[in-house]
């Protein structure tokens, strides 16, 4: 048994979804996979642009009852089918880095690594997030929100089950 220790700052979620991590990979390295299921619900989402390889970007914006919102993951390390690692930021149409349009307080940059593992042909996917390069009051934002982060991952990971489900 291991025993993981969580610093303050970091938030952690994990979910099983029935499908092989090779098809869970997919789904998080395509871009008309990604446009499927990518964000919270009711949001519509349109990638700029994805080049899924280390020192790549994911640039998208979502489209919702609140507006226009633009992201970016900048990708750094990658081991297929098992590990992505990369950095999350809030975006402008031109990639650049901006802040949340909702909580100006929220950190500019969020290190997100997601690991893969399979059991029995279902993968268990697990998200571990933190602020970098942040201020005391940025971390603290990025700790006030991890309940509702908790919920939109919920959300999310709810339309990967769909999209997963339609495509085996």
């Amino acid at each position: 048994m291991t025993t993981e220790t969580k610093s303050p700052n970091e938030f952690v979620i994990s979910r099983v979804f029935n499908a092989p991590r090779k098809l869970v990979w997919k789904a998080l390295s395509e871009s008309e996979a990604l446009a499927q299921w990518w964000g919270p619900k009711g949001a519509t989402i349109h990638i700029s642009k994805l080049e899924f390889k280390p020192n790549g970007v994911f640039h998208y914006n979502m489209q919702s009852p609140m507006g226009v919102m633009w992201g970016l993951f900048r990708y750094l390390e990658m081991v297929e089918p098992e590990k992505i690692v990369f950095i999350n930021s809030f975006s402008d149409e031109t990639g650049g880095i901006t802040p949340n349009p909702f909580l100006p307080a929220f950190p500019l940059e969020v290190k997100n690594i997601i690991t893969l593992a399979e059991h029995e042909g279902k993968t268990t996917l697990t998200l571990k997030g933190g602020p970098i390069n942040a201020t005391e009051e940025q971390q603290k934002a990025y700790r006030d929100m991890m309940g509702s982060m908790n919920e939109g991952f919920k959300g999310t990971f709810e339309q990967l089950d769909e999209y997963l489900a339609k495509i085996q």
